[in-house]
């Protein structure tokens, strides 16, 4: 024991020398929101949960003599789904590197560029929502096609970028160099994203899209098309109110249980927000539409969803928020009605 002792006090010590591992910075956010959830579905029995989502992150930056930030970030979290009450870990975040002329450099698990410019659409702010069957594929984000691996890089441009307003992103990342196995992975990707911002009489406007392609692999049967698409959207600001709107069309694979099938699918959203001194109200709609199928294979039926929701937020007191949310669904699997229902919440969020 003794012997370790001294081995952990030398480290410390040599660590402490090095003057570049004391300089970094360190800042801590997150947030602990809890309520409950009441669930009505239509062909079934009400219920009611407890529902957590708590969430710890620290993040670290340096910056070098010559002007360039360097940054990284772990997070803990504590969430209802977790295996245990200590909550799990996300310890995969890479470096982040800012350059001076304001443009960024993301080395490792760096995400997919067509995702970091999806319009944000308003929704309800709640942890309420209406489970539908495994089977159904049918999607409701605009970046459900947006796959990369974790041996990736993103490259962010300066504001500003070839025009007044305009930002862009690329990315790609490559295999991991395991062997194929009967379930489908994505080995690589490309993407390219944009947002572009403006003003137009008395609001703000902001247009992003984004493209993404990738290439997969599994053992016996390849898939018909892998997962690869497009998404576009539009949010107005004018003052205290912003709409949005947004529309995404494209493929996945590797979906289901078993990892074992593929959907083709589109979606439209679309959300208001409005915040009155300390209330905010939101509103969201979206529709999605999925043609699924075992890997391979094509045509099968369809599957939809059409999810509706509403919240209020009111700040209680500096990053206090008590939330009231609802939302309503109605769905379809292999074109039969299946999964309709509501859903209520009432909970507080409190964030550092």
């Amino acid at each position: 024991m003794k012997k370790e002792l001294l081995m952990g006090t030398a480290l410390v010590s040599t660590l402490g020398a090095a003057s570049v591992a004391e300089a970094v910075t360190a800042t801590m956010s997150g947030n602990h929101q809890t309520g409950i959830e009441f669930d009505s579905p239509t062909g079934g029995t009400d219920t009611n949960a407890q529902k957590n989502d708590n969430n710890f992150s620290v993040s670290l930056s340096e910056t070098t003599d010559g002007g360039m930030t360097i940054s990284s970030s772990f997070s803990i979290v504590n969430e209802a789904t977790a295996s245990s009450s200590v909550g799990s870990s996300d310890m995969d975040a890479g470096f982040t590197l800012a350059f001076t002329d304001g443009s960024k450099l993301d080395v490792l698990n760096a995400g997919n560029a067509s995702s970091s410019h999806a319009v944000s659409i308003p929704g309800s702010a709640g942890a309420e929502g209406v489970a539908t069957t495994s089977t159904n594929q049918a999607q409701t984000g605009l970046d459900f096609m947006t796959d990369s691996t974790v041996q990736g890089i993103e490259y962010h441009t300066a504001s500003d970028f070839l025009a007044d307003g305009l930002k862009m992103s690329f990315s790609a990342s490559t295999d991991g160099g395991a062997a194929a196995t009967a379930t489908y992975r994505v080995d690589s990707h490309v993407a390219i994203g944009a947002t572009y911002v403006t003003d137009l009489g008395d609001s703000a406007v902001t247009i992003g899209g984004g493209y993404s392609e990738a290439d997969g692999s599994k053992t016996a049967t390849a898939v018909t098309s892998d997962t690869g698409g497009f998404h576009v959207g539009l949010s107005a600001v004018t003052g205290d109110l912003t709409v949005a709107v947004g529309f995404a069309d494209g493929h996945k694979a590797g979906v289901n249980l078993s990892s074992a099938g593929e959907v083709e699918a589109d979606v439209v959203k679309a959300g208001i927000k409005y915040v009155s001194g300390d209330l905010t109200f939101n509103v969201g709609f979206a529709s999605g539409d999925a043609k699924d199928n075992t890997i391979g294979s094509s045509g099968g039926s369809d599957d939809a969803k059409e999810v509706t929701s509403a919240s209020i937020s009111y700040a209680v007191a500096s990053g206090v928020t008590a939330i009231l949310g609802y939302t309503s669904m109605e769905a379809s699997n292999e074109g039969s009605a299946t999964d309709d229902g509501s859903a209520w919440y009432i909970g507080a969020n409190m964030s550092f």
